[in-house]
């Protein structure tokens, strides 16, 4: 396939509406996109990602106009919610409007939907004039793509266009929040963390009863090529130079790992966790020690990919 590069979000939303794949950046990850009304491309970005049909997609809106073109109604709390922290990196699950290709919420009887913040994202959604189902833009399994470069390394040949913006500032997934019971539920952590849901609504859940409903929640991924083992402190990782590491704290001498980062705080550390462990692929690295950090705010969210991550490579 001849994919067309472009730094233009109207001549990228272009491609959407002729019912193409666009990869175009956000905030949290770079998406892999479809026109979310039109089921056959929809079913594109399935085959395109190899991605299982009954794990659900993002519906990403221009305007908060646009909800109810595949939610059938939003909820008290989501309202409350979208005042606070919409455009943003945030993701809300709605009742999901009898219009909507069942395909776009992997058969269920919701929708997530989401309002990203990046200025070049917000001109591709208003340009596109029609909500746009998207993943992250890799293939299923593989560390989420945080540059255009990294998606084209898996997509190139599958996608008709890639919107070139810049490395994505939070580098995680967007926070997933079930709207759709008397009580919101945190169903996936993400930069918008449980404190800061609580200061809108103070009887926020942690628990995720429906995780089901969330996307990228229902299979292990997030992981590279190589091996990945949490640790405490950078002593406990092995050295040599097909072995990685990356933590807050900086090892005895970085020159003993094939690739090292030791971020400055902890939204470096998720900034840059997934294009570390691609970079390290690309080394032919075969083990990552990675840090454990604390699970209070972003390091909830990045905790939870380091996880998982490591339950992946095994």
């Amino acid at each position: 396939m001849d994919t067309h590069f472009t730094k233009d979000p109207i001549k990228a939303a272009a491609y959407i509406r002729g019912g193409k794949l666009v990869v175009f950046p956000t905030e949290t990850v770079y998406g892999l996109g479809a026109n979310a009304l039109d089921e056959k491309a929809v079913a594109r970005i399935y085959q395109a990602k190899k991605r299982p049909v009954s794990n659900p997609l993002i519906v990403h809106l221009g305007s908060p106009a646009d909800i109810l073109r595949v939610a059938s109604r939003i909820t008290p709390t989501a309202e409350k919610l979208m005042e606070t922290f919409f455009p943003g990196p945030l993701t809300l699950i709605l009742p999901r409007h009898p219009s909507l290709p069942r395909i776009v919420s992997g058969g269920l009887d919701t929708v997530a939907v989401r309002m990203p913040a990046l200025p070049v994202t917000r001109q591709f959604l208003k340009s596109a004039r029609i909500p746009v189902a998207a993943p992250s833009a890799n293939i299923s399994g593989r560390p989420s793509a945080t540059t255009w470069q990294s998606a084209a390394e898996d997509l190139k040949d599958c996608v008709h266009c890639i919107l070139c913006g810049p490395p994505a500032a939070v580098g995680l997934e967007s926070t997933v929040v079930d709207c759709t019971e008397r009580l919101p539920a945190l169903l996936r952590p993400g930069a918008i963390s449980i404190e800061d849901l609580r200061t809108a609504i103070p009887e926020f859940s942690s628990n995720a009863p429906n995780a089901f409903r969330s996307p990228g929640m229902h299979y292990n991924h997030y992981a590279p090529a190589a091996k990945i083992q949490i640790v405490i402190h950078p002593g406990e990782a092995e050295s040599g130079n097909d072995k990685g590491y990356i933590g807050l704290d900086s090892p005895a001498s970085e020159t003993v790992f094939g690739k090292c980062r030791t971020p400055r705080h902890i939204e470096e550390y998720g900034h840059c966790l997934f294009e570390f462990f691609r970079d390290c692929d690309r080394s032919g690295i075969t083990k990552i020690y990675c840090q454990k950090v604390a699970e209070t705010g972003l390091g909830h969210a990045l905790m939870d990919r380091l996880v998982r991550a490591a339950r992946s490579s095994r």
